[in-house]
């Protein structure tokens, strides 16, 4: 896996199109609250960042998962996307070309 077009040492033998992994995650009520009070002052709000950190790992995990599941052998061109829906959901896509490899 990796953000480059292609991978050293490696050719890419075929393009089996774009592979993605989706996360959609609330904070919740209680995580909500304690992060609005902390957002108040300035600082990290620790509790997103943990948040976003969970969701981005997890979206990489379904991203493998829907690779593996095309057979492929490589991911190019990964890339993350984030976005809310709402005021208390946050989506979070990892995605990247799902390829085939040949050793040089």
């Amino acid at each position: 896996m990796t953000t480059a077009f292609e991978l050293p040492g490696y050719r890419i033998t075929e393009n089996l199109g774009v592979c993605y992994g989706l996360v959609v995650r609330s904070m919740g009520l209680v995580g909500g609250v304690a992060s609005s009070f902390k957002a108040l002052r300035r600082g990290e709000v620790t509790q997103y960042t943990q948040l976003l950190e969970e969701s981005r790992r997890h979206a990489i995990d379904r991203m493998v998962e829907n690779a593996s599941l095309m057979d492929a052998e490589g991911l190019i061109g990964v890339r993350f996307d984030s976005s809310e829906i709402g005021q208390q959901l946050t989506e979070i896509v990892a995605y990247g070309t799902a390829v085939k490899l040949a050793a040089e």
